[in-house]
């Protein structure tokens, strides 16, 4: 290297290209131990939290598009009875839509809402299973966010940054809980209507942190998971041979180099090997009873959002830490009939809330709700006014909103049967109790027994967390 290259090398990059014996390895090889029981320890091994959990295991429901709250949770008699009148100018003036602009004409709901169960929750009648389990759920009526983008959003929601790169809510409840079953990922990732979210495969992934923890995609048709069958030609046994020569073989890397993700691609290789028997056995359906199957209103061998809340039922039995359901479609613009807040909104919640509502039940009916957090909703809000592109025309839709949304949450130490937190009159702001996205984060962790603010990890020379430097665990939803 010569004289002027070494001008401009940095620290950093002199120790990194100092090779093997250079002072940053022998750092890293302290820290590592630099031993091969170290590295291929297994790095899902179950783990305690910091305090004791109120839930163990997570089902996250994404309505992905984001579902009109306004006609299903959060009922607004005030903006019914101005339907059709300007939207007042301290509400819309300065303020940045989608697909809005100028005045829009205010909407209230078409639906009929009523009351439902002890607590009085109101519900619309677009979602006729949710009203049997009214007494279950708790609905959080003031949540907004930071962004009114899709892709952003959902990063917002499930990484905690509205940019890729983070680790994902998933990965930072396997990295801090590891799994209770080791023949299957402590993460898994099963999508519904065809559609990845918005977010795309950012959603479940690991950022920084060792991809060991990332979410698996699981499909409910087909091989559940791609690639993970022998190639023609290669049995078992030949596989396993396969295995423990690529095991031999990061062994040695590992004690040569230290680095975490030789451990992770050790621990991936094997739990891929047990997979094989494992995951067709538990995604199998076929093994319920008709009884269960009709509650879902789930077909073996189909691929929808029905089969996918019982595989969820299946995978939490199974142990596994946190399933991530994705149903794309929840975008109510109002461009097609599909997206229409009457006929369109209906049909979506005939496919969705009856396998929610018994995947609810199924729970309650093991013994696991209580010690389960189910969350439901999607990435922001919709207007209470029309969308500005469909304003004239005969389907009834509704633009992005982030200033405030409803969503919903039980089991797991949540209480149940109650409403939280109050919008406007008209729906365009939260009045009481507000909860941002980084709450509802930090909340999520509480009840898996994390201080939000204590499960980090370092990166560049900073700790990170999924809450970044907000959250408050909302302690009035808490049981």
């Amino acid at each position: 290297m010569n004289l002027s290259n070494l001008l401009h090398t940095t620290r950093r990059q002199f120790l990194h290209s100092a090779g093997q014996f250079s002072l940053g390895a022998i750092a890293l090889d302290a820290l590592l131990g630099n031993n091969a029981e170290a590295a291929t320890a297994n790095p899902m091994a179950p783990r305690k939290p910091h305090f004791p959990a109120k839930a163990k295991r997570v089902v996250y429901l994404h309505m992905s598009g984001a579902p009109p709250h306004l006609d299903i949770l959060d009922y607004k008699p005030e903006l019914v009875k101005r339907d059709g009148q300007p939207a007042p100018d301290q509400f819309v003036k300065g303020k940045t839509f989608a697909f809005t602009s100028g005045t829009p004409k205010l909407m209230g709901t078409p639906r009929t809402f009523a009351q439902y169960g002890k607590g009085g929750t109101w519900l619309s009648d677009a979602v006729p299973n949710f009203h049997r389990i009214a007494d279950d759920i708790c609905v959080v009526k003031s949540m907004w966010t930071d962004q009114f983008n899709h892709a952003p959003a959902e990063l917002l929601l499930y990484t905690g940054s509205p940019r890729q790169g983070r680790p994902s809510m998933g990965s930072w409840v396997t990295y801090g809980l590891g799994s209770e079953n080791e023949n299957l990922p402590g993460f898994v990732v099963l999508i519904s209507s065809g559609v990845q979210p918005s977010g795309g495969a950012n959603c479940w992934s690991t950022g920084f942190i060792p991809s060991v923890f990332q979410g698996v995609q699981c499909r409910s048709k087909g091989d559940p998971v791609l690639y993970v069958s022998d190639p023609a030609g290669m049995d078992r046994d030949l596989r396993r041979k396969t295995l423990d020569a690529l095991r031999d073989l990061n062994e040695e890397q590992s004690r040569e180099l230290g680095h975490p993700e030789t451990a992770t691609r050790i621990a991936q290789y094997e739990l891929a090997f047990r997979m094989q028997t494992s995951v067709p056995e538990v995604m199998d359906i076929a093994r319920e009873p008709k009884a269960v199957l009709d509650n879902y209103g789930a077909q073996p061998g189909d691929s929808s959002f029905a089969n996918n809340c019982l595989l969820a039922r299946r995978l939490l039995e199974q142990g596994v830490r946190f399933v991530q359901l994705f149903d794309w479609g929840w975008d109510f613009h109002g461009t097609n009939p599909g997206e229409d807040i009457r006929d369109g909104l209906t049909k979506k919640m005939q496919r969705t809330d009856k396998p929610i509502a018994a995947l609810v039940e199924d729970l309650k009916q093991r013994g696991m709700l209580d010690d389960t957090l189910i969350v439901w909703g999607g990435e922001f809000g919709r207007t209470p006014f029309r969308e500005g592109r469909t304003a004239g025309g005969g389907v009834l839709g509704r633009d992005h909103f982030p200033d405030a949304f409803s969503l919903w949450m039980c089991g797991g130490g949540i209480k149940p049967g109650i409403s939280y937190g109050e919008t406007d009159e008209l729906g365009f702001s939260v009045v009481q109790d507000k909860v941002h996205i980084h709450d509802l984060q930090a909340t999520i962790l509480h009840q898996l027994g994390f201080d939000h603010t204590k499960l980090t990890y370092r990166f560049q020379g900073r700790d990170y967390r999924l809450t970044d430097v907000h959250g408050s665990v909302v302690k009035g939803i808490l049981a």
